[in-house]
Order: C-alpha cells, then sequence, then structure tokens
C-alpha cells in the first residue's frame, strides 16, 4: 500500500497545516495498527480483514472515523472471517482528529514526558512517538493483548515507547509532565495527581458525557482547570474483558409496561445521546442512565430511558402532536429530571456544563462549578 500519500490526505483533512501534529500525522502508517476491524450490522459486528481486501483497508484507516477493533472480549484480529460478532464495543482506534484534538488540549511539548492512557490500537502513541520521541512517552492499557498488539505494531514502524500492561485508575509507575486520556473516567484518579509533576497537566474525558477536562496541577498536590468548548466522548475505563451487561431485564418491563406515574410532557421526544449538552447535563445529574430509542407502530419516536437502581422512563410522541406522553417508574423519576434540564437549557439559552471550571482535590474529588450551578463528581 502507498500509505504515505493517504497519511497526508489525512493530515489536510484533520489538521491544520501549522500544527505541530501535521507532521507526526503525515508519518504515521495507521493502516499498520487496524489491520482488522468491525463494521457494525444487523446481525451485530462483522471482522473485516485489511490484507485481503487493501482498497478498503487504506479506505477505512485514513478516514477521520473511529474503528471499532474489540467487541466484548472478542478482537477483530481474533474473529472468525465471515461471523458476526454480538456485544458492545470494548476498544478502537480513535479517529485521528479526536486523538490530535485531545493531544493538542495537553499543550504537550518536546522535552515533556507524557503518560498516553489507554494504548488501544497503538495509533496515538505513535503519534506522540513521531513528536516527542520513545523515551518521553509511556502508554498504559488494562489489556494485556492489546498492549502485545501495539508493542508489534509500534516496534514494526520504528516505535519503542515505554509500554505497561497497567490499571491506570490504580497506582502508577513514573512522573509525568503530561497525562493525556483515551479513555474516560468517572472523576479524575488520585493516581494520576500523584504521578503528575509541579505544573504538569492532564487531559481527559468525564465517563457518560461529551466534555473534555483539562486541569493543571496545584501546589497542594491537587488539580484546577476547566471543562473546554470542545466536545468528545471515548469508551469508559474497564477493568475485565467486557463491560456489565446492559439492563436488558428492566428495559423488557419498560418497553410496553404502564407507569406508576403517568405524564404530559411539553417537549418532542429526544434523542439524548445526539443532544451532547443535555446528555452532559444529565449524566452529571444522575450517572448511569442508559438511552434506547425505537419507534411505535405509526413510525413515531419512542424513548427509553433505564436505570441500574431499577427507575425506567418511557416517552411516546402523541399523535398530531409535537409533546409526549410519560411512563415512569422505580424510585426516581428519570423523565422529569430530562425535562428540567430541558426547560432550564431553553430559559437560560446554554447549559452551564461547558465552560465550567474545575477544581480537583489532592484525593481526585473532582468539581465542576459555572454561574452558581455545581457538581461534584
Amino acid at each position: 500500500m502507498d500509505w504515505t500519500r493517504h497519511a497526508a490526505q489525512l493530515a489536510r483533512s484533520t489538521v491544520p497545516p501549522t500544527s505541530r501534529w501535521y507532521r507526526p500525522v503525515v508519518a504515521t502508517p495507521r493502516h499498520e495498527f487496524v489491520p482488522r476491524w468491525f463494521t457494525a450490522g444487523q446481525e451485530g459486528w462483522t471482522p473485516k480483514d485489511g490484507p485481503s481486501y487493501e482498497g478498503a483497508w487504506a479506505r477505512a484507516a485514513y478516514a477521520d472515523q473511529t474503528l471499532v477493533t474489540k467487541v466484548g472480549p472478542v478482537h477483530a484480529d481474533h474473529a472468525a472471517d465471515g461471523e458476526a460478532v454480538t456485544g458492545r464495543p470494548t476498544s478502537s482506534s480513535t479517529l485521528p482528529g479526536l486523538v490530535v484534538t485531545m493531544l493538542r488540549h495537553g499543550q504537550v511539548h518536546h522535552s515533556h514526558q507524557l503518560l498516553d492512557v489507554a494504548t488501544g490500537s497503538g495509533y496515538s502513541a505513535a503519534l506522540a512517538c513521531a513528536y516527542l520521541g520513545d523515551h518521553h512517552v509511556t502508554t498504559v492499557d488494562v489489556d494485556q493483548y492489546l498492549i502485545e498488539a501495539a508493542s508489534e505494531r509500534l516496534d514494526a514502524v520504528g516505535y519503542h515507547p515505554k509500554m505497561l500492561l497497567q490499571d491506570a485508575t490504580a497506582a502508577l509507575p513514573g512522573e509525568y509532565d503530561r497525562i493525556v486520556s483515551m479513555v474516560s473516567v468517572p472523576h479524575i484518579p488520585a493516581s494520576w495527581l500523584r504521578v503528575l509533576r509541579p505544573g504538569g497537566r492532564l487531559v481527559t474525558t468525564i465517563a457518560g458525557t461529551g466534555l473534555i477536562l483539562t486541569a493543571d496541577r496545584t501546589d497542594d498536590g491537587g488539580a484546577a482547570g476547566r471543562i473546554e468548548w470542545d466536545r468528545a466522548a471515548f469508551m469508559a475505563t474497564r477493568t475485565g474483558d467486557d463491560y456489565p451487561p446492559l439492563l436488558d431485564e428492566l428495559f423488557s418491563k419498560a418497553r410496553d409496561a404502564e407507569g406508576e406515574e403517568v405524564t404530559d410532557s411539553p417537549y418532542p421526544v429526544l434523542d439524548v445521546m445526539q443532544a451532547w449538552e443535555v446528555w452532559s447535563m444529565l449524566s452529571l445529574t444522575a450517572p448511569g442512565i442508559e438511552h434506547r430509542t425505537g419507534t411505535d407502530d405509526h413510525g413515531n419516536p419512542t424513548a427509553w430511558m433505564l436505570h441500574p437502581d431499577g427507575s425506567w422512563a418511557r416517552a411516546e410522541t402523541k399523535p398530531s402532536s409535537r409533546s409526549a406522553t410519560v411512563h415512569q417508574g422505580g424510585p426516581r423519576r428519570l423523565y422529569d429530571l430530562l425535562d428540567g434540564i430541558r426547560w432550564r437549557w431553553l430559559q437560560d439559552g446554554e447549559l452551564p456544563v461547558y465552560g465550567a471550571t474545575v477544581t480537583i482535590t489532592p484525593d481526585g474529588e473532582t468539581t465542576l462549578a459555572r454561574g452558581g450551578w455545581s457538581v461534584t463528581l
């Protein structure tokens, strides 16, 4: 494959030519890090083999898109050709434009020691090595196969960063000027603060939200920063091969059940996951909500909200109306929380999540605040 022209086109489409990350994107053969990946279909996730279809491989690897490389416990490298795998994605090669965005927010410079959290395919570590040099990069992942495969692929293209099989939320070795995470966390791990040098900077996303958090270490061992105006979402940290199962049993109950409480909402049914500001605010208010969408027998939008505590809600589009009928059950009224956020959004013209200040204590307690609103993670 003549990958150099593809990489140059990828750089032109994702990174300003004046950016310090332009040359690393041009110089990095992304296809080497995703020889196999999954595509979504009606039957599940189907593996694709790059070397067998070089044209498709080049188009996929050098597009600014995320390529799913692991579904549940099954890596694409080990999936049988032509057989669909069911489950949720557990690893991917993140779209290059977002990888660069995270590195850019990290304000990484040549003299810095960088901790790359969540090795994944190894592509982010490769970009960091291309810019900083191998001896300035440490990359960690909780998944042994990901570390092994990424190590081989990085070695094949001439990069040899320090690689650790490591739970990034547990105790970490070394000291770093920058920590850039390609996985989301529910709050800042205290272990990050302990290895972040004075004046160092960390960048991550908050689990269940579209929020990028940047913070600089403070003299007391904590950190202070803000939620950036950019938006991004990553898979959450995990400790095993897969995430906990989805709330299918609760969904079966909520799918058509009459609610303990039935009300009318003045707002249309919303696909919350596509409304980043609302989704982020709701996730901070009530972490752990699972969202599902579909249609009724007439093709009208329907949305479900499910929570591990047993709370559920179903919003159905009312006939000949843009409003919704809402059924709710369980210990909390999830849709009331959503409608309260939507009302605040309409009343104020924005929600306070983006642009919020961030204060982190040395033990990782993370507080967001803006305009009289605050939440502690």
